[in-house]
């Protein structure tokens, strides 16, 4: 066993952190949902279809290779070709070598199909840099877009090792999934509009103590965590849900970090180290536990997360966790990257934002129409008080 996996659970973790690069890809047919005949039924297919091959792949590759010769015997610059040449198989790595071409130049138009649709998207909207979504008259594509991010990707090829570059785009996209398993949490159990429920004759939800517009006691707010008194989602419990989730990846992050800083002393049983693990756990288990217990959502769509909170919330460990397993050196240039994107957003796109502007406007029509129903409601009895005191007059 030791010879096998020479360096435990800690290490294995640590290689599929750095590996996970090799699930980048599959999210361009996410890209391509305006020109599928039924997307709500076709992406998840072909979504989950396609990480089956690569998992199916990559570990068959790794498996078979692990098996021909010793892991310390391995070239670090090319493994595969050289492995076939050590058990006697010199012209298979002529064939792999070709077939590494292929596969870089695919990858290479895989990573180029879906950027300039997302900067497109993203310029359309106003998040990013309007200029970007001009599309060219000729070709009928964002010229500008293409152009920009092969730049952009140039440069980090120049600047950067692949070591490095591969630790990048681990830690980005673990930290996609990692967003992406936090959406389906909140979203789940958000109200489709306010009137979700009075549409489905269960009344009116002004006035209802799962409203914020209504002030809860500490008492009335834990039962709420709990109990819910209401068996659809409202504002309240989406409120929750979304606090609760936040909790969630605070929570994990700290235990993540206790696992990997205090890894030894874990393993070796000191107690204060287990005591530690067993009280961030409990923590955790309580906003999943809260959100279990509230109202999802239940419009019937094509493909639903099944085991939602659970499967989420494990995933969002699973990935937090990989990503503690990477170099400080990768969450430096991580750290940098996001102060970039935090920097354009801010500066930029919260101002710019067409969805921003309409949910504002939006919210603005719903505030001066409440205020307007309160004003007819008060108005009857004013004319009454007037009466009464022409009357007493």
């Amino acid at each position: 066993m030791e010879v096998f996996f020479p360096f435990g659970v800690s290490g294995m973790l640590s290689g599929a952190a750095t590996c996970f690069y090799a699930f980048v890809g599959f999210d361009a047919i996410a890209t391509t949902g305006e020109e599928v005949k039924n997307p709500q039924k076709a992406i998840p297919i072909s979504i989950v279809i396609s990480l089956i091959a690569i998992a199916f792949a990559y570990c068959g590759i790794s498996t078979v290779i692990t098996l021909m010769i010793p892991y310390y015997t391995m070239d670090h610059d090319a493994p595969l070709p050289l492995a076939f040449e050590a058990v006697g198989w010199p012209v298979a790595k002529y064939v792999i070598t070709v077939g590494a071409l292929c596969g870089l130049s695919t990858s290479l138009l895989g990573a180029m199909f879906p950027m300039p649709r997302v900067i497109y998207a993203m310029a359309s909207d106003g998040l990013i840099f309007r200029f970007l979504s001009r599309v060219n008259e000729r070709t009928k594509t964002p010229f500008i877009a293409t152009v920009v991010s092969g730049i952009l990707s140039g440069v980090m090829a120049m600047m950067f090792d692949l070591k490095e570059l591969v630790d990048m785009m681990s830690i980005g996209t673990l930290m996609a999934y990692t967003i992406v398993a936090a959406c389906v949490l909140i979203l789940r159990y958000q109200p489709d509009s306010p009137t979700v429920v009075e549409d489905m004759g269960m009344g009116a939800l002004d006035t209802g103590p799962w409203q914020y517009d209504a002030p809860l006691s500490g008492s009335r707010l834990f039962f709420e965590l709990f109990v819910p008194s209401c068996r659809y989602p409202t504002k309240l419990s989406g409120q929750i849900v979304s606090h609760c989730t936040l909790l969630i990846g605070f929570v994990i992050t700290i235990l993540s970090a206790v696992f990997v800083f205090e890894q030894d002393f874990i393993t070796a049983g000191h107690w204060w180290a287990v005591i530690q693990v067993v009280i961030i756990g409990l923590v955790l288990v309580v906003p999943i536990i809260v959100i279990a217990r509230q109202p999802q959502n239940k419009k019937t769509v094509t493909f639903l997360v099944p085991g939602v909170p659970y499967i989420p919330a494990l995933s969002m460990i699973i990935n937090i966790y990989l990503m503690m397993k990477l170099s400080y050196q990768t969450w430096i240039r991580f750290g940098v990257w996001m102060f970039i994107g935090f920097l354009i957003y801010f500066g930029y796109g919260i101002r710019h934002s067409s969805e921003e502007a309409r949910s504002r406007n939006t919210s603005i029509n719903a505030i001066i129409l409440t205020d307007s129903e309160t004003e007819t409601e008060r108005q009857p009895l004013s004319r009454q008080n007037e009466k009464s005191t022409l009357l007493k007059n």
